[in-house]
Order: C-alpha cells, then sequence, then structure tokens
C-alpha cells in the first residue's frame, strides 16, 4: 500500500470513529434517500442499532410534515443543485412516544460532476406543548396575510409568495413573523395548521384558500 492510500485510510478511520461519537443523530444516504451508514444516536432514535438501518428509506422512518417540502428537494437534486435542505418530520421513538423535530440534508461528493451523498443531520424537537386558545380577535386576519397563507399552504416559497403578492421578501417574512407571533407557531408548518383550526383557510379544498367573504 503506497503511503497515500495509507493516508487515506488512517483519515478514513479517524472520521469514522468522529462520527460514531457525535451526539446529534447523523446518517449518510444515497441520493435517493436510502442509509448507508448512521451514527449511534440516529440509530437510538429509531430504536435499532446502525447496522440495522443500512439500505433503510430515511424518509419510512421519519415522516415529512409537509410533503411538498419533499418533492421541492427531489427537484433540486434531479437538477444537481448543492443546497442545504431541511424537512419537518415525525417518528415514532422507543416506547411509541411521537417526537418531532427537522432532518437537515448537505449534499456531499468528492466532485462537482459526481453523483452527491446526502450527509443528513436531526434536530430533535422538545415534546411539543399543548397549543394555547386563541383569542377571537387574534385569529382575525387582513386579506393580504390570508393570500400569503394560503399560498404558503400550497407549497409556495417567499419568494414565490412575493411574486404572487406584489410584496417583497421583507414583506412576507414580516406578515408571516406577525402571524407566528400573534399564533403562537414556532414554524411556517404550524403557522399553516393553525390557519387551518382557526378556519382562515379552507379544509378539504385544493388548491388552498380563504373562506368567502374573507378573501
Amino acid at each position: 500500500m503506497d503511503l497515500a492510500r495509507q493516508e487515506a485510510v488512517t483519515w478514513r478511520n479517524r472520521a469514522l470513529l468522529l462520527f460514531d461519537r457525535v451526539a446529534m443523530p447523523v446518517a449518510v444516504c444515497d441520493v435517493y434517500g436510502a442509509v448507508l451508514l448512521a451514527n449511534p444516536a440516529m440509530a437510538a432514535e429509531c430504536g435499532t442499532t446502525p447496522g440495522r438501518l443500512r439500505g433503510r428509506d430515511v424518509l419510512e422512518l421519519f415522516s415529512p410534515r409537509e410533503t411538498t417540502q419533499v418533492e421541492r428537494i427531489a427537484e433540486a437534486l434531479r437538477l444537481r443543485h448543492r443546497s442545504r435542505y431541511q424537512v419537518s418530520v415525525r417518528w415514532q421513538a422507543p416506547g411509541s412516544t411521537e417526537r418531532y423535530g427537522e432532518l437537515t440534508a448537505d449534499p456531499v461528493s468528492d466532485t462537482v460532476e459526481d453523483t452527491p451523498a446526502l450527509l443528513v443531520m436531526l434536530r430533535v424537537d422538545t415534546e411539543p406543548a399543548p397549543s394555547p386558545a386563541v383569542p377571537a380577535e387574534r385569529a382575525r386576519v387582513a386579506p393580504m396575510e390570508a393570500r400569503i397563507l394560503a399560498l404558503l399552504a400550497a407549497g409556495a416559497t417567499t419568494a414565490r409568495a412575493a411574486r404572487e403578492t406584489g410584496l417583497t421578501t421583507d414583506g412576507v417574512t414580516y406578515h408571516l413573523r406577525r402571524l407566528s407571533s400573534r399564533w403562537g407557531a414556532s414554524n411556517r408548518t404550524e403557522l399553516v395548521a393553525r390557519a387551518y383550526a382557526l378556519g382562515v383557510l379552507r379544509a378539504g379544498v385544493w388548491p388552498p384558500g380563504v373562506p368567502a367573504g374573507e378573501a
């Protein structure tokens, strides 16, 4: 074995040792989401061992809370975009406890031309507290806010919502922050869920919209 190859093996072994000791749940997946390698912390979230996770589909282990996120990521990967992707997920932890968190996937490869693998990290949220009731006056929204919520529920990005409403991206973000603060929502998925629960968005229709008379 030549010196360069020996050094590569040494560094690979060191990286694997560090990978196993990282406290955060981490896995390496192929571009289709099949687990190639998982650390003990990731396996513990699934109630198994790292070896038993190999070959499993990461999105079967962790269910996306918003399917449109996955569709956008799949399209971006098909086009070889190399951005960081985030998916809000839930899963059954050992003991049948439902847990919530966020998967972050970073495409990694030796060269730009190579098909990337995905370095997947799991951020585990604390157990969600029951959502407090929202007073009627706080459930009311302005027409622009309702329009932004409908676009968000349909999977629009901030940039698309800005184009559709004639606002800047900062303007859209401002409205979303105000709504999140008013309703106690911690992320956009929860914000959309609250909009449906409060009747701001009509349930059972596609594309998402607001009740008649409130648009």
